[in-house]
């Protein structure tokens, strides 16, 4: 009998094994969950240490608010340490049309000034009738009234003499302007027009009834302001002749200086180049390419220190000072290089000198004088005191401390000091919970919190002894302020603070700015070692402690890096382990299903 000899262990493979990395796919094990178990087993300690991290970074959080606050308090102290806090003045005058200030340092007193002359700035009006006539010919049949030199344009519409109405249109000449006044008063008004230079008509127009009646010109419901731009208006009585107020034609400051109208026409050299000089400053033009206003704005933008303008009312030019006072304005036509002055009429103008502000002070004899209307010091010999007169008055002015500025500073240093004390106070506070627990607060037990706190107040409220000072002010509690007895924050008596200043505010001065012993010099001391002020080489305590916190902070987070890398070592050869686990069940499992077929078909 022949026997079959069966090789176990040699069981055949595909090429489509099982992926052992799903878990438990031949263990049937979930282990993945067990992996991951084990890996937040080994993290429990990460949950308290970033509990631990959030306190100190918060904690951190909190000291950067009293770190600010106690710069905000740094500021504060450096102005109460400031002399010119002390001698800061107000000023008051006894009217109030004059304009008064006090600076720095003015003395203390009262001063009365009597203002007989007000200054005012030379101005040189140039000569009137520069402009040419409207017509300088006569012919009216060819001024055509919307383009004439009016110094006022003419508009369309309708106007009314004696109750008729004329109505005219811009292309219409003056002269059909003239026929239609005479057809629409059926020939009892006529107008004309005198021409001739010299004449006190001179470029006027004059309107005559012929029969002797009064005219009245204008009504309510017209349109053209033809009579306004020709000055015709009624006078204070009756007329049987009206006649324009002043001459019609102006200059026209816009047009090219060739199309100005202006009586004598404006040269320049062979390429129409000109220039001119006021108060040594030079002024060029060219007549082809400016115009008279482009000319005026070069005057105003330079640095003649005049303003140049042109009087409508009057035909003529203008120069005013931009300044006040008895000084003068000098000009000059640059020979060979135009006449822009000459033609404008300024150089033949009337100077009319400017004056300077006359006074008295303290009911002094001697009469002292200012350029301006504003007297300051090198005026009055009153070193920081500024008075703007605007009328010839007599008044006083009061200089007096302005202790308002030192209360004030004082005030505002009470608030900012009670903000760091009740801040601190607050991150200290211990709660009682409703069920019997306590809350500490975030920093209950911090040492340096409370010394801070502590600090603070003994430094502010000791007592200050400035050598030969009378001392009567040695404390706060002498100024009003005072602790209220509860907890680190202070009050803030006004009355005693103002009584204080107003009777003993040198004594007030030593107590903050004294620089050996003054408060200002102890609390800058402190607050220089507590928060690294300037020149303060080494970090203060709150900034070192600020470091002490971050540094934990980060060892923590260094922790829990650390921490982090053993678990995910940790983790890859957990799941190795089970791998392997999964391929030796693996095989197992294959030689059993191949032991099991082989029996059931009799193989073996």
């Amino acid at each position: 009998m022949s026997s079959t000899v069966t090789q176990i262990g040699l069981i055949p493979t595909t090429s489509s094994s099982p992926n052992l990395q799903v878990t438990g796919l031949a263990s049937g094990m979930d282990w993945s969950t067990v992996v991951s178990e084990l890996a937040d087993a080994e993290r429990a300690p990460e949950t308290q240490w970033k509990t631990q991290q959030t306190t100190l970074n918060n904690q951190n959080s909190a000291f950067t608010t009293i770190q600010g606050d106690l710069t905000t308090l740094q500021t504060d102290v450096q102005t109460l340490q400031s002399s010119s806090l002390y001698t800061s003045r107000t000023a008051q005058s006894s009217d109030s049309s004059a304009t008064v200030t006090a600076g720095s340092g003015t003395n203390i007193g009262a001063y009365s000034f009597d203002i007989s002359q007000l200054a005012t700035a030379t101005t040189i009006n140039g000569t009137s009738g520069i402009n040419s006539a409207l017509s300088p010919d006569g012919n009216l049949s060819n001024v055509t009234i919307g383009t004439a030199g009016f110094s006022t344009p003419v508009t369309a519409g309708t106007f009314t003499i004696n109750g008729a109405q004329i109505n005219i249109a811009t292309t219409d000449s003056l002269q059909d302007v003239f026929t239609a006044i005479t057809k629409a008063t059926n020939g009892e008004v006529t107008a004309s027009y005198d021409s001739t230079a010299g004449d006190s008509s001179f470029d006027k127009i004059t309107l005559t009834d012929t029969k002797g009646n009064n005219i009245v010109l204008g009504s309510a419901a017209d349109t053209s302001n033809f009579l306004q731009a020709a000055r015709l208006y009624n006078g204070s009585t009756s007329a049987t002749s009206i006649t324009s107020s002043a001459a019609l034609g102006s200059v026209q400051l816009s047009a090219s200086m060739q199309d100005a109208d202006l009586k004598t026409a404006v040269q320049g050299d062979s390429s129409n180049n000109g220039s001119f000089t006021i108060n040594g400053v030079t002024i060029s033009y060219n007549t082809s390419s400016d115009s008279i206003q482009n000319v005026l704005d070069r005057i105003n933008s330079s640095g003649a220190g005049v303003t140049a303008s042109f009087d409508s009312q009057n035909s003529r030019f203008v120069l005013t000072n931009n300044s006040t006072g008895n000084v003068g304005i000098s000009m000059q036509d640059v020979p060979g290089e135009g006449n822009f002055l000459l033609a404008t009429g300024l150089s033949t103008g009337q100077t009319v000198s400017g004056q300077n502000l006359n006074y008295t002070l303290n009911g002094g004899t001697q009469q002292l004088t200012s350029l301006s209307n504003t007297i300051a010091s090198d005026s009055s010999g009153i070193s920081g005191l500024s008075v703007t007169a605007t009328k010839a008055t007599s008044f006083s002015v009061t200089v007096a401390s302005d202790t308002s500025k030192i209360s004030s500073a004082i005030q505002q240093f009470v608030t900012d000091y009670n903000s760091v004390q009740s801040y601190i106070t607050g991150q200290m506070a211990v709660t009682n919970n409703s069920d019997g627990t306590v809350t500490a607060g975030l920093l209950t037990g911090d040492m340096t919190a409370n010394g801070i706190a502590s600090s603070l107040r003994s430094t502010s409220f000791s007592g200050i002894s400035i050598p030969g000072s009378s001392n009567v002010i040695s404390s706060l509690a002498d100024l009003g302020v005072t602790t209220n007895g509860q907890n680190n924050t202070v009050t803030l008596d006004t009355d005693t603070l103002n009584s204080a200043l107003s009777s003993n505010l040198n004594a007030v001065q030593s107590f903050f700015t004294d620089s050996t012993n003054g408060l200002c010099t102890q609390l800058t001391n402190y607050l220089n070692d507590t928060t690294g002020g300037p020149n303060i080489t080494t970090p203060g305590t709150l900034q070192q402690h600020e470091t002490d916190l971050s540094a934990q902070s980060s060892d923590i987070t260094t922790q829990i890096n650390n921490l982090e890398t053993k678990i995910t070592s940790d983790t890859a050869n957990w799941n190795s382990e089970f791998q392997a686990m999964e391929v030796a069940q693996s095989q197992v499992n294959q030689e059993l299903t191949y032991l099991n077929q082989s029996v059931s078909s009799g193989a073996l």
